[in-house]
């Protein structure tokens, strides 16, 4: 499933190409990529018509686009939006920007045609059907307009009003180890398997460190290794080991390319050379350097 590095380089191209735009027409050629908007696909696309798209947004792995507030009843332009579409990619969700005369994908579930001549048009392609778009009013008054829906998720470590000492204060209140707690998305959002591997081997972690005995220089160290190997995955895209994860105009990241643990099993530790080991863990997989991040003492 898409990461934090992953979602955000969708936000971006989003933000790029659809911003400002118009809806003209939406059509929902599977209802199950529109399953979570319970009102059905043709409300669905009722409700999108003739609304102008904001910026896309996101919050850890979750985006997206708020909905400007109508103005027909006489509400100001660039009110707090009222309404946002939620995307969630799952597991192979993409979002194309195409040209309207781009033969249609093979896994095409919905596509947004604009208003205006700039001839592209949004697509929402879903191999396996776990992802899906669906209409949320937003948190009242919230000015990224944020869908009510996803209030409870956390902030994510590169969100500049992520707080620091919070994080830490829940940590050290937790009674579990520090992998489940950076793949808890109510304390900290957008980290999931792949990065938390990395930001734990960069920090000399091991996966089953009980929390409570992080020492606030420690989960600031620990931060820091989350926050950079996230910017440099960015810097390249993201991390895509199939096909299924491209940007909006389908295009994959290669940071597969610079993973220091994940996927590595038998492979040398850059660091100190022991080869690298993976443990079953909560139906994945851990990968993880037995001499760097030697695990907890069993008292």
């Amino acid at each position: 499933m898409p990461e934090l590095p992953e979602v955000e380089v969708v936000r971006r191209g989003l933000e790029r190409w659809v911003r400002d735009r118009t809806v003209a027409d939406v059509a929902v050629l599977h209802p199950r990529a529109i399953r979570r908007h319970l009102a059905g696909p043709e409300d669905f696309a009722a409700q999108l018509r003739g609304r102008r798209l904001g910026t896309a947004r996101r919050r850890g792995k979750y985006l997206w686009l708020p909905l400007e507030a109508d103005t027909s009843a006489g509400t100001p332009d660039r009110a707090a939006p009222d309404r946002a579409v939620l995307a969630h990619l799952g597991m192979s969700g993409q979002l194309l920007v195409q040209p309207h005369d781009a033969l249609d994908e093979k896994h095409l579930r919905i596509r947004v045609r604009f208003a205006d001549a700039n001839g592209t048009e949004l697509r929402f392609v879903d191999q396996r059907t776990f992802g899906g778009l669906s209409l949320h009013d937003t948190v009242p008054g919230d000015p990224d307009g944020l869908p009510d829906v996803i209030a409870h998720i956390a902030r994510d470590p590169l969100d500049p009003a992520f707080d620091e000492d919070a994080f830490h204060a829940a940590l050290r209140r937790r009674r579990t180890t520090v992998k489940r707690a950076l793949l808890d998305q109510s304390l900290i959002s957008g980290v999931g398997n792949i990065y938390a591997d990395e930001a734990l081997w960069r920090a000399r972690l091991h996966y089953d460190r009980p929390t409570a005995t992080l020492t606030r220089p420690r989960s600031a160290e620990l931060l820091t290794h989350i926050r950079d190997v996230m910017h440099a995955a960015l810097a390249v895209g993201g991390t895509s080991f199939d096909s299924l994860y491209v940007n909006v105009n389908g295009e994959s990241g290669y940071f597969d390319r610079s993973l220091d643990a994940y996927g590595r099993e038998d492979e040398p530790c850059r660091r100190c050379g022991t080869a690298m080991r993976r443990r079953p863990w909560m139906n994945r997989s851990s990968y993880f350097c037995p001499r760097c991040q030697r695990p907890p003492r069993v008292s």
